[in-house]
């Protein structure tokens, strides 16, 4: 078990999402940046689905009651354990009474911790995932507070051989991953069903626009700011399913991205939808981040998964041959 020492709002616990319950209402949730998670369990020999804690406020502490092997992944950031620095993106084993600490990153949004065995909750509707606006899921449906005492799973695999290595984060091994001029992320997305409603001019702005999130941005959603997207005329639609990276714009005209814990309808239009492929690069840009759009077809969607899935793929596959030494 680990004991919750600091945690400020929105920490919560996420694996890689509720998935077949949209037809009741209820969203996918599952981490912002699933590569990150998925990594982090991989580097432990755990599936990639299990559970780990989704840390976007800091500073986070927490303490182990056991020996327990856990990563760090995600963004930048600094920690230590026992007062002795661990890196990111970064695999070992705590002994029973050490101190994890966990400061604000200098790059990125979200930090994930994962332990040997996953966070052991139980599953809700097929997921370990918190549904913080249902009251269900994760720990007790909510945020984790000080306190908290969350119970870790058992696993043989992470139980036995070496833990004390890394890997290579994806915006380093994925190409373009990274933002171009190391300030602008560059996001591909396919146009929308109603991306034929707005005018020429308007369909310029969204491509042109280097747009900001802003500071009234969550898990369910990032609303942008930078530009107007108006209609000519106004058009009542009715509500259709969303899915996260939908982009919508309300009337007002600054666009919101669904994220994570984005409704499962809506009946704003759509001017496009991020791929995938990028999601994961989304969820690590943090309010104040600016962002573009280019556009890609639906063959150049599907395969620009591939380079995702290669490096998750090498870098389990590593992590495999590293406990075993």
């Amino acid at each position: 078990m680990i004991e919750i020492l600091t945690s400020p709002a929105f920490n919560t616990i996420q694996d890689l999402g509720r998935h077949g319950a949209r037809r009741f209402g209820v969203s996918t949730s599952g981490a912002m940046d699933p590569v990150a998670l998925a990594a982090g369990n991989a580097l432990l020999g755990n599936d990639d689905g299990a559970a780990g804690i989704e840390i976007q406020t800091f500073p986070f502490r927490l303490r182990f009651s056991a020996d327990t092997a856990f990563a760090l992944t995600g963004a930048d950031h600094d920690a230590t354990l026992a007062g002795s620095a661990v890196r990111p993106w970064w695999c070992t084993r705590a002994k029973a009474g050490d101190v994890l600490a966990i400061t604000a990153p200098r790059r990125g949004a979200r930090v994930y911790t994962t332990f040997g065995g996953g966070i052991d909750v139980p599953r809700v509707l097929g997921s370990r995932s918190t549904h913080v606006r249902g009251g269900f899921g994760g720990f007790e449906g909510r945020t984790l507070q000080a306190g908290d005492i969350v119970p870790i799973g058992s696993s043989s695999r992470s139980s036995e051989g070496r833990f004390d290595f890394g890997a290579v984060p994806p915006d380093v091994a994925i190409p373009g991953a990274a933002p171009a001029d190391g300030r602008v992320l560059r996001i591909r997305v396919m146009r929308a069903g109603e991306y034929d409603l707005f005018s020429e001019a308007m369909q310029a702005t969204f491509w042109s626009t280097r747009w900001k999130i802003s500071a009234q941005s969550d898990r369910g959603g990032y609303r942008l700011a930078g530009g107007k997207l108006i209609l000519d005329a106004p058009v009542e639609m009715r509500s259709h399913g969303v899915v996260a990276g939908v982009v919508q714009v309300p009337p007002a005209g600054e666009p919101i991205i669904q994220m994570s814990d984005a409704n499962t309808a809506g009946g704003y239009p759509k001017m496009a939808a991020v791929i995938q492929a990028d999601l994961w690069r989304l969820g690590q840009a943090a309010p104040g981040s600016v962002v573009a759009f280019t556009e890609v077809s639906y063959q150049d969607a599907v395969s620009a998964m591939a380079p995702v899935n290669d490096y998750l793929a090498r870098l389990r596959a590593t992590a495999d041959l590293y406990r075993a030494l």
